[in-house]
This record gives structure tokens, C-alpha cells and sequence, in this order.
């Protein structure tokens, strides 16, 4: 077992895949300044003739060391592309032999993190010691029985032996927190997330299940598959920030709502859809169907008890002029003991409540009347009402959390109580449904 840290770095060169692009050029330098991360473009990727901004409004196109948005200790954009809660447990693991549970992420800076993470990171950028010479880390593609096996030593706090940590380390670098790690298959790449060893149901068919009837209610999301390894269920997400063509990967330049809406981490609580929806409207292509979009994801949420709608699971793409909305990704239904429940992002004012009502609060917001804000929710629960079924048995759901998830995440009373008037409508037509498929 590792019992020092590594060394701690200063300086770190980033590296990006610029639109069509299937290598990656060095844009510029990324380096520690006191608790600060500063970043400043080189000089020969100002010279290209088809350089972009990794984001114009954080890091603009000019040369020298460019300052910091207001309380952030660095980049957003360059943050955007840093590991999160599980490819850092993961990170410890590797580099200290740490138990990943328990080990305190402070215990690396963040460089290290940027510099020892996987290379095939959410988005367009990778990060590297050398300006001139770019070696990928772990470009490996390990059966999913190994990955499963990996992950689990992870959470049990055992530390990996060399001949099978580069498979899980190989997804270090993309976000959230539950257990996940990269695969590739047929020129598509997938993220691939395992069950929990704390999961008290089966939180991976519960995101499969939310994400297929998404799709079905006419949301735009990424694509899943559901399947199995070691009798343990996992979910696989088709990546969409990449493209294969006949000279290899292209790949997309993401951008996190925390990002947009200039916040870190700390801030997070701060997030609004209401300002999200503002720079839609300002900074986005085609800003009225990503508005409509954007709201019929906050009523999905809703209605599936996806309360984890943080900023860092809404992102955009950037080709260095306009932003458009990414698919869909991690709507997941989340635990809860009670009705009563709160979203993570405000939907308008300081108002986070998750109920229907919030939306239809919000929806001139989205430049959305009030009866076509009640014909989203109203498709979005019918559609929910007639593939319930279809969905969970493709799912192979078990009756017990059939049970536990139907009216407590999906259709929870909560949602439609408080309905009056024009809208109280569709808290009746939420009770049919409800009754209809009560098991």
C-alpha cells in the first residue's frame, strides 16, 4: 500500500480536441497560484487559424494570464472536466492506498486530480505534464466483470493491485458520485454505472426505467441499455460528447449549468432554472424549443422524483461560438421517506418545491403559455401511465420495487396536491393513472 503523497504539481498543459478533429492540440497552461488555479493560452494556439475559446465567457481568446471569474479558485470550464466524488475515491485508492469511503479528497490538490484521472474525461479537453508530447492514460477496455469487481474493492476500501486498477482508473475522470467506469463497443463509447453495495432497491433499473420513459415522453436523453455482470444489474449510457469517423474520436466540448451560471461547488445551492432559462435565451441556439425542453425536463423530474437535478447534470455543448442544449443524462429517482420534497435547482424566485405548481409558476419563464405548460404535463403523465408497465418488465423489475417506487418517486401524491382551478385537472387525471397501475 502507498503511503505518501505524490509529488505536487505547479503546472499543467491543457490540451483540447478542436471541432472535426480526431488529435488533440495544447492550447495553453494551467498553473497553481497560491489556493488558485490560473489558466493562460499559448501563443501558437492563438496563432491557429481555427483555435476556439475552451469558453468565451470564462477564458476568451487572448493571450496572458486571464483572471478568474468571482469566487471561483478556478476555470468553471476547466473544472467542468475535473473527476467528482467517485473518480476521486477512486484516485485515492490508486495513489495512496486510501479507503475511498473515508479518506478525505484534500488529501490530493486538484492538478493531481486533473493530471492522474483517465484521459478519456467527459468533453474536449485532457491535461498533461509536456506541451509538445500527448500520452494518453488508460486507454484501456476491460470486460465489465472486471470493472464491477474493481468498483466493489473501491467502496470496501481494498486497495487495487496494478494488474486490475487501470481499468476502473480509466474512468476516473468522469463525474458523480455511485460507481461507474468507461467501456467501448461497436464505435460507441458508454459510461457504465454498478450497483451500490448501500443501494437499498435497484437504483440502476430505476434510472434505466426513468431514462426510457423519458425518451418516450418525447424528451430528448441519451441512450440506454440495461445489462448484468456477476449477477450485479448495470446501466450503460451511450456517450453523446463523442463521435466516431473513419480516422478515430471525435470529441465534443462540454459545458455544466454550474459553469453557465458561474458557480462552483460551494455555490451550487444558488443554482436557478430561472437564470438558466435567461441564458438560453440570450446565448443559445434555437433558445425557444431548448426552452420548452429545458421545462419539460423540470416537470419529468417531477414526475419521477429526480431530485437530484443539481447544475453539474444539465450541460451544453460549445463549438466555440454558440451553445446547444446535450441530451438528457442522469435522471435518476431518488430515495425518499416522505411526500414532501424539494428539487436541487430553484425553479423560480427561492422556490424549489417539487410540485407541478413550481412549474407552471415558471413557465411564461420558458416562454411557455399556461395551457401548453399543462399539455406537457399532462403528455408527460399519460405516457408515463401507458408504458409503466412495458418499461419495468423490459427493466425485469421485481413487484417489491414495483411497489416501493410506483406513487413514492414516480407519481408522488406530493406533486399534484396542492393543483387548483385550470390545472386541478391534472391532478385527477394523476390519481386514474396512479390507480391504474397500483399493483
Amino acid at each position: 500500500m502507498m503511503s505518501s503523497k505524490p509529488e505536487k504539481h505547479i503546472e499543467a498543459y491543457v490540451w483540447i480536441w478542436l471541432p472535426g478533429e480526431v488529435d488533440p492540440v495544447v492550447a495553453g497552461k494551467l498553473t497553481a497560484e497560491g489556493d488558485t488555479l490560473v489558466f493562460n493560452y499559448g501563443k501558437s494556439y492563438l496563432e491557429r487559424g481555427n483555435a476556439i475559446s475552451i469558453y468565451d465567457r470564462e477564458l476568451p481568446l487572448r493571450s496572458g494570464v486571464l483572471p478568474l471569474p468571482k469566487g471561483l479558485t478556478i476555470p468553471g470550464c476547466i473544472r467542468d472536466s475535473a473527476p467528482d466524488a467517485w473518480g476521486r475515491r477512486v484516485l485515492l485508492n490508486r495513489l495512496l492506498g486510501r479507503k475511498g469511503g473515508n479518506a478525505d479528497v484534500s488529501q490530493l490538490d486538484e492538478l493531481t486530480y486533473l493530471l492522474e484521472s483517465g484521459s478519456d474525461r467527459i468533453g474536449a479537453l485532457d491535461f498533461q505534464l509536456s506541451p509538445v508530447e500527448y500520452v494518453p492514460r488508460s486507454p484501456v477496455n476491460a470486460p465489465l466483470e472486471e470493472l464491477l469487481r474493481s468498483a466493489e474493492r473501491v467502496e470496501k476500501g481494498v486497495p487495487l493491485n496494478p494488474d486490475i486498477d487501470e481499468a476502473l482508473h480509466h474512468g476516473s475522470s468522469i463525474g458523480g458520485a455511485r460507481p461507474k467506469a468507461l467501456i467501448e463497443h461497436q464505435y460507441k463509447k458508454y459510461i457504465a454505472k454498478f450497483s451500490s453495495t448501500t443501494d437499498l432497491y435497484s437504483v440502476v433499473k430505476a434510472e434505466f426505467i426513468a431514462m426510457r420513459l423519458a425518451k418516450l415522453s418525447g424528451l430528448n436523453v441519451a441512450e440506454v441499455v440495461l445489462t448484468s455482470a456477476l449477477g450485479k444489474d448495470i446501466l450503460l449510457i451511450e456517450r453523446f460528447d463523442r463521435i466516431w469517423c473513419d480516422k478515430g474520436w471525435q470529441r465534443r466540448v462540454m459545458l455544466s449549468a454550474l459553469t453557465l451560471l458561474s458557480l462552483d461547488e460551494m455555490m451550487a445551492r444558488y443554482a436557478s432554472y430561472q437564470d438558466l432559462a435567461e441564458i438560453i435565451r440570450h446565448k443559445f441556439s434555437e433558445p425557444q424549443p431548448t426552452l420548452k425542453e429545458l421545462f419539460s425536463r423540470i416537470v419529468f423530474n417531477i414526475l419521477v422524483g429526480n431530485t437530484d437535478d443539481h447544475a453539474r447534470n444539465h450541460a451544453a455543448f460549445w463549438d466555440g461560438e454558440i451553445l446547444s442544449i446535450t441530451p438528457a443524462y442522469d435522471v435518476c429517482p431518488q430515495g425518499r421517506s416522505g411526500n414532501e420534497a424539494t428539487q436541487a435547482m430553484l425553479i423560480r424566485g427561492d422556490n424549489r418545491m417539487s410540485r407541478i405548481s413550481s412549474c407552471f409558476e415558471a413557465a411564461h419563464q420558458f416562454f411557455l403559455s399556461p395551457s401548453e405548460a399543462r399539455a406537457i404535463v399532462s403528455h408527460q403523465l399519460t405516457m408515463i401511465g401507458d408504458c409503466w408497465d412495458e418499461v419495468c418488465s423490459q427493466a425485469e423489475l421485481s413487484e417489491t420495487d414495483r411497489r416501493l417506487l410506483w406513487g413514492r418517486q414516480f407519481l408522488n401524491p406530493f406533486a399534484f396536491s396542492d393543483l387548483t382551478g385550470d390545472n386541478a385537472a391534472l391532478r385527477s387525471l394523476a390519481d386514474e393513472i396512479f390507480k391504474k397501475n397500483t399493483l
